[in-house]
C-alpha cells in the first residue's frame, strides 16, 4: 500500500470539479479526461472488463474471484467530482508527525487552528494532508479513489488472499446530484455495494436526507424610483421577503441532528427581475412532503397581495433517506460494522447531513450504504485528510472481503 500517498497526491492535483449549469455527462471535461486516466490506471493494474458505461460515464472494471467458494460480488465505488469551491492549482502540503497546534495553509493567511477545528485533535502523531489555502483539497471523494485503486493493485499482488467478485466504479458529479441518475445496476452486477464517500475513521452511513431542489423565479416592475411609488414592483424585495417569511430557526447554520431545514444558497437578480434557488432537506418523509408544500404555499400567498402572479415555484426531488431501501437488505451494514470490530474501529453510526451516490444506486435496487474515507472539513479550504485513516479504509475492506468469503 506504499503508493496510496502518491496516488492521492497525484489525483487532488487534477481540477475535476463539478458544474451544475452543464448538461453533458459528466459535466465537465477534466471529468472526462480524468476518468479515462483512471481507466488506463485499471488496466495497467491489471483488473478485467475495464470498461466507459456509454450512458452514464461510470469508469467499471471487474476483480474475478480467486475462490471456488460461491460469495456475494461486492461493489466499491467512488466520484470523481470536487465540490462548488476553487479547484484550480492545488497544491497539497503533507504534514508528517502532526505535533499539535495551528498548521500554516501555505502562504494564504489561513491556518487549520485546534481551537476553531477541534477534530485535529484526533490526530497527533499521524500525516496530514491539507491545502495550501487557496483551494480545497478534494479528498472527497478522491481519498475513496485512491484507496479503490490501492487495495485493487493489493489483491493483485497478493493472489493468496482470497475473495468473492469485486466491482469497481468510479463516477462523474456526484457533487451536482446527477452522478448516479442514470446508474446501470444490471450491468455493474453486484449483489451489495458501498460507496467509499464518508468523512472521519469509523463513520458507516445508511441513513440519509430525503432531498429536494426549489427554484423561484420572480418577475418585478421597473420604473424610476422618482416615480416608483404604487407603481414598482422590486423583484428583490420580493426576494427578501420571501426568505424572511420561512421558517427562522429551519437553516442549515441553526440546525443539527434529525433537523430538517430550507437553505438559500444562491440569489440573482435586478429589480426587474430575480431567481432563488433553494434545497430543502429533512429525515422524516412526512416533514419533507410538507417543506415542499410549505415552499408553494407561501409563494401563493404572496401573489395574492399582488397584482399578478410575480412568484413562480418549480420544486424537483433530487434524492430519498437511504435507510429504507435497505430495510430487510442490511448484509452490507452488518459486514462493515463486524469488519471495523473486529479491527478495534468503532462504528460511527450516524444520520448523515447529506446525501451520497448510495441514496440513488440504492433506490434502483442496489443496498449501497457508505463507507468512511477520512476527510475533514470538506468542500472548503481548510480541509484535510489523515493518511493513517486512509489506511484504515484499505485494511477495513479487507476485512470485509475476509468476512464475506468466510461466509
Amino acid at each position: 500500500m506504499e503508493n496510496l500517498l502518491d496516488r492521492f497526491l497525484r489525483y487532488v492535483k487534477v481540477n475535476t470539479r463539478s458544474n451544475d449549469q452543464s448538461t453533458t455527462v459528466p459535466s465537465t471535461p477534466s471529468q472526462t479526461a480524468f476518468l479515462n486516466t483512471l481507466k488506463q490506471e485499471l488496466i495497467d493494474l491489471g483488473m478485467s472488463n475495464v470498461r466507459t458505461h456509454p450512458t452514464n460515464a461510470y469508469v467499471l472494471a471487474t476483480l474475478p474471484a480467486n475462490t471456488e467458494k460461491q460469495v456475494p460480488t461486492i461493489g466499491l465505488l467512488a466520484h470523481v467530482d470536487t465540490a462548488d469551491f476553487n479547484a484550480d492549482g492545488v497544491n497539497p502540503q503533507v504534514v508528517e508527525n502532526y505535533a499539535g497546534g495551528a498548521i500554516q495553509l501555505g502562504d494564504s493567511g489561513y491556518q487549520l487552528d485546534p481551537t476553531e477545528f477541534p477534530s485535529l485533535n484526533q490526530y497527533h502523531g499521524q500525516t496530514l494532508i491539507t491545502t495550501d489555502g487557496t483551494t480545497l483539497l478534494g479528498a472527497d471523494d478522491k481519498a475513496g479513489v485512491a484507496e479503490i485503486m490501492t487495495l485493487m493493485e493489493y489483491l493483485l499482488a497478493h493472489p493468496e488472499i482470497k475473495h468473492g467478485t469485486i466491482q469497481v466504479g468510479f463516477g462523474p458529479d456526484e457533487e451536482i446530484g446527477t452522478g448516479a441518475d442514470h446508474f446501470d445496476v444490471a450491468d455493474f452486477d453486484a449483489d451489495f455495494a458501498y460507496t467509499v464517500d464518508g468523512g472521519p475513521m469509523g463513520q458507516l452511513e445508511y441513513e440519509t436526507f430525503n432531498a429536494a431542489q426549489a427554484t423561484l423565479k420572480i418577475t418585478g416592475k421597473n420604473v424610476h424610483t422618482a416615480t416608483a411609488k404604487d407603481t414598482m414592483v422590486n423583484a428583490l424585495q420580493l426576494a427578501v421577503d420571501y426568505q424572511s417569511a420561512l421558517a427562522a430557526a429551519d437553516r442549515p447554520e441553526l440546525t443539527d441532528g434529525r433537523d430538517g431545514f430550507y437553505h438559500l444558497y444562491k440569489l440573482n437578480g435586478t429589480v426587474d427581475e430575480a431567481e432563488m434557488q433553494y434545497i430543502i432537506r429533512d429525515f422524516d418523509p412526512t416533514l419533507f412532503a410538507y417543506r415542499k408544500r410549505q415552499m408553494q404555499l407561501l409563494a401563493d400567498q404572496m401573489n395574492a397581495k399582488l397584482d399578478t402572479n410575480r412568484i413562480q415555484v418549480t420544486v424537483k426531488d433530487q434524492y430519498y433517506n437511504l435507510k429504507q431501501f435497505l430495510d430487510g437488505k442490511m448484509e452490507s451494514v452488518d459486514l462493515a460494522k463486524a469488519a471495523m470490530e473486529q479491527l478495534d474501529i468503532t462504528p460511527d453510526i450516524e444520520p448523515v447531513r447529506g446525501g451520497t451516490d448510495g441514496s440513488k444506486i440504492s433506490a434502483l435496487g442496489l443496498p449501497t450504504p457508505n463507507l468512511f474515507a477520512g476527510g475533514e472539513n470538506m468542500h472548503s479550504r481548510f480541509e484535510y485528510v489523515s493518511l493513517q485513516t486512509m489506511e484504515a479504509v484499505i485494511q477495513v475492506l479487507l476485512k470485509i472481503n475476509e468476512l464475506n468469503v468466510q461466509q
